[in-house]
């Protein structure tokens, strides 16, 4: 009988439960499970018996203190969202030993390709040429050199080394590439187990070619990389953007590029959309992406495979494997914005 099934409450919003499943797997999600839809504001609102008797959540919606003393059964959020707002008790679920998992581990290897991408593209110019060759102002040969370079044994500086880092560094080892990292949310020996350096921020920037962001915004670090920053990278050097523009003080990376000390990339502005007129959008020396490097449908439907197979692991009295655990320690530190377009 359906109402002897275990019950999950669905509230994904931004998301939808068939861009993160597949045919088969939601087929499946929904014979196992007896699951209640509804909106993130609307999960205060469910019935008394379903608000009970809930033993998971899927989605990221606020969650007030006296909703989750209601909730008796409930075993785990995933938050498909993968941005961890601070937005429900997470000292009461840690209390009660409720977890609260992220699927933002699908997100890695897309972002770090498209990454790469924007590191290549910064050293060779292929935009720039491209858009020459189409107006017939091409420049053949070593004319049109005159400010490229390698990536192939450059020096490299990540900053930030979770999952997205980890995936980066995997793609840059085929580059032979000498690799710094900051991270002070993680002992050196983690980094030197990952082949990279563990250096401090100031040599980061000041002694790579490449720096690629890719830190979370935290209570700690908003719009920490701002003018004396970029001030300290090398002249010429690309700086590529891809975890969340609240790490930059973005209209002094705007004068840093405009002012031709470097070059930069990014995937994510301060705000989304960026408004037409935003002086970002024709400045020379950035490459811009709206905020695309990870939403790949093979990566949404990963989404999927995480959910049901922690959600097995967990009913059987084992902790979710695949999702990425939330830390007591940190999760109340985090500052990401929401999304709100998948």
């Amino acid at each position: 009988m359906p109402h002897s099934l275990p019950l999950v409450i669905s509230a994904p919003e931004p998301r939808t439960l068939d861009l993160i499943f597949t045919p088969p797997q939601l087929a499946r999600f929904r014979a196992k499970y007896r699951i209640v839809e509804t909106t993130p504001e609307g999960v205060a609102a469910l019935p008394a018996d379903v608000i009970a008797k809930a033993r998971y959540i899927v989605g990221q919606p606020s969650i007030a203190p006296e909703t989750l003393d209601k909730m008796k059964a409930l075993r785990c959020v995933f938050n498909v969202e993968s941005n961890l707002i601070n937005n429900m008790p997470y000292e009461t679920l840690f209390a009660r030993g409720i977890h609260v998992v992220t699927t933002g581990l699908v997100f890695a290897e897309p972002v770090a390709e498209l990454g790469l991408a924007m590191a290549l593209n910064l050293a060779r110019g292929i935009v720039d040429a491209d858009l020459a060759f189409r107006q017939g102002k091409e420049l053949w040969g070593g004319d049109g050199n005159k400010t490229a370079r390698l990536l192939s044994g450059a020096d490299v500086g990540i900053i930030g080394f979770g999952d997205l880092g980890r995936a980066l560094n995997r793609l840059l080892s085929g580059f032979r590439t000498r690799t710094k990292v900051f991270d002070p949310w993680l002992p050196p020996s983690i980094l030197i187990e990952n082949g990279v350096e563990p250096a401090s921020l100031d040599t980061v920037l000041s002694e790579s070619d490449f720096v690629f962001v890719v830190a979370s915004v935290t209570s700690e670090n908003q719009g920490f990389l701002g003018a004396e920053a970029f001030a300290k990278m090398r002249k010429g050097a690309a700086f590529i953007l891809l975890s969340r523009a609240g790490v930059v003080d973005f209209p002094a990376l705007m004068d840093a590029v405009r002012s031709g000390h470097i070059v930069a990339a990014s995937d994510v502005f301060p705000d989304e959309p960026l408004a037409k007129d935003h002086p970002v959008r024709a400045l020379p020396g950035f490459l811009r992406s709206a905020h695309r490097a990870g939403a790949l449908d093979i990566a949404f439907k990963r989404m999927g495979d995480m959910v049901l197979e922690d959600m097995d692991l967990i009913d059987r009295g084992l902790p979710p494997m695949r999702s990425k655990r939330a830390e007591r320690e940190t999760v109340s530190r985090m500052r990401s914005k929401p999304v709100d377009k998948n």
